[in-house]
């Protein structure tokens, strides 16, 4: 993922005519924080915070808990959140972190015990005016709350305004938990409408039916009655109806049975299979590197939505981009999230508490600008929605 982060700001800067060492400067990370956490009980775990660029205002990003948590991931998403936050018009930073652990053999005591410690190491380093970091994998708003709690016992800040994706109940935001869903309906939607296709009828297929993808399959249910799911998959299987599928249903679904391997409703195929559908939209919301060199000519979609971060490779973005499938950058898709984040902020900043209604306006305000730049300039400069947005991110962080 870092390399193809890289990679992409290279081409794109020299494109528009940037000399190397301005795009080096762009590529440099400010800090990167790299620790052991050790539990009282023994366990070891490496633990990292990288601080990418805070030209626009304080770093923002997520914590992840994760097997696979590396250095070089840690780096391109926090590299890939200077761009989002750009690209979508806020004036925050880009920053990332995580724990290399599977929070799942973690008791709760331990879990709890990580999450401080992760805390009480970073805190000369973070804070509501320095870098605001917000869930991500494996973390949710207990994780949040315990770490909020932590800085404030050590600072003495009551703003909570120090993390983003907290509970409601603890300065959390309305919309937040649907926030990355529902902005891809709201980007999807407002592209559709500049291509003079909002009337039309599409098929949907989404990759990853967890957090993200649910929200984006049960609002879009609820507000596009021209949008069709036909198939949704997990990590073991995907299903596949031609006729349809309700993610409400299937909402409902995974809370109670918990995997699509045993969905009675629908045609059960491997979970790789959704790759190979002919849809209209394929909707990428698992993890990174869903689409790359070894499964990219089996794409059928026209249009890809990327909902989870970095979900196709540089080698697969060119072949799609050849073969006319438009990938709808995740710097944009995805960007609900660090939006309803950066609301929740200026709650706590200011004190306040927003209506659900208030903040999906704000959410839709943003999205529809940042797209409506993404098609304008796509169109002017007859280049893919990719480095559409990396060119608005760009200019951004420029001025």
């Amino acid at each position: 993922m870092l390399e193809t982060t890289h990679k992409l700001i290279k081409d794109i800067g020299h494109k528009i005519g940037l000399d190397d060492e301005a795009i080096e400067n762009l590529i440099a990370v400010n800090q990167a924080h790299v620790f052991d956490i050790k539990l009282n009980n023994g366990k070891t775990f490496k633990a990292y915070r990288v601080q990418h660029n805070n030209k626009r205002g304080p770093y923002k990003g997520g914590i992840r808990f994760h097997p696979e948590v590396n250095l070089d991931e840690v780096t391109a998403l926090a590299t890939l959140m200077s761009f989002k936050t750009a690209a979508v018009g806020l004036p925050l930073g880009g920053g990332k972190g995580g724990v290399t652990v599977n929070p799942r053999k973690l008791d709760d005591a331990e879990l709890e015990e990580l999450s401080r410690k992760y805390v009480a190491y970073l805190q000369p380093h973070i804070g509501p005016d320095k870098d605001i970091p917000a869930p991500d994998v494996n973390t949710d708003g207990r994780v949040i709350d315990w770490m909020v709690d932590e800085y404030e016992q050590l600072t003495g800040d009551t703003s909570k305004a120090s993390f983003t994706g907290k509970c409601i109940a603890n300065g959390g935001s309305e919309g937040r938990e649907a926030a990355t869903g529902h902005g891809g309906v709201i980007v999807l939607r407002e592209l559709l409408k500049h291509l003079g296709k909002s009337d039309q009828d599409i098929t949907v297929a989404v990759q990853g039916f967890g957090n993200v993808g649910s929200f984006f399959g049960t609002i879009s249910e609820k507000q596009e009655t021209h949008w069709k799911l036909i198939a949704a998959s997990d990590s073991g299987a995907t299903i596949h109806n031609s006729e349809g599928l309700s993610s409400k249903k299937l909402s409902a679904f995974k809370k109670d049975r918990g995997r699509f391997k045993d969905y009675t409703d629908a045609e059960v195929l491997s979970t790789d299979a959704i790759i190979d559908l002919e849809v209209d939209v394929l909707v990428l919301a698992a993890l990174g590197n869903a689409v790359t060199a070894s499964n990219m000519k089996q794409v059928k979609a026209k249009y890809i939505l990327e909902l989870a971060n970095g979900p196709v490779d540089d080698a697969a973005y060119h072949y799609l981009d050849e073969n006319d499938v438009a990938v709808i950058p995740d710097i944009v898709a995805n960007a609900g999230g660090v939006i309803v984040s950066y609301l929740e902020w200026l709650q706590n900043k200011s004190g306040e508490h927003w209506s659900e209604e208030k903040v999906n306006a704000q959410l839709q305000d943003y999205l529809a600008k940042a797209t409506a730049e993404l098609y304008e300039t796509a169109t002017i400069k007859k280049v893919s929605y990719k480095e559409a947005a990396f060119i608005n991110a760009f200019k951004k962080l420029a001025d």
